[in-house]
């Protein structure tokens, strides 16, 4: 389930068939991919993993929510880009996102995805 050649991105979200949507469209753009379905499993791949991006759902369904993933994310790789995606949490981003994350709200296109990861792992524009 990775394609080895492209950057390589963290991928959570607890809803299966929103994840499989996901990892298909994130392959088929080229990015390899690692998908987890917990908070738990993505702070334990973050500590071994080389990731360009983390992609997280908000609402992960167990004690250790997006926030917390991106979080300690952005604490260990400050160079992450950290991509949020929800439906019932998106109002909170101004105040518990990280600074630089973006912000994709469900219902969404999985093209969104693939722009919104693009876009930040090109990083600002050089001053």
């Amino acid at each position: 389930m990775t394609n080895v050649d492209g950057p390589r991105l963290l991928y959570v979200e607890d809803e299966p068939l929103i994840l499989e949507l996901g990892v298909t469209a994130f392959e088929d753009a080229g990015f390899s991919i690692v998908a987890l379905a917990s908070g738990a499993a993505a702070l334990a791949a973050l500590t071994g993993g080389d990731f360009r991006a983390l992609v997280t759902d908000i609402d992960l369904g167990g004690q250790i929510d997006g926030w917390h993933v991106a979080k300690q994310a952005r604490e260990q790789f400050p160079e992450m880009a950290i991509i949020y995606v929800s439906g019932g949490s998106s109002n909170d981003w101004a105040s518990k996102g990280v600074p630089g994350s973006v912000m994709i709200v469900k219902p969404y296109a999985t093209s969104q995805l693939i722009v919104a990861v693009s876009t930040a792992l090109l990083g600002p524009e050089p001053s």
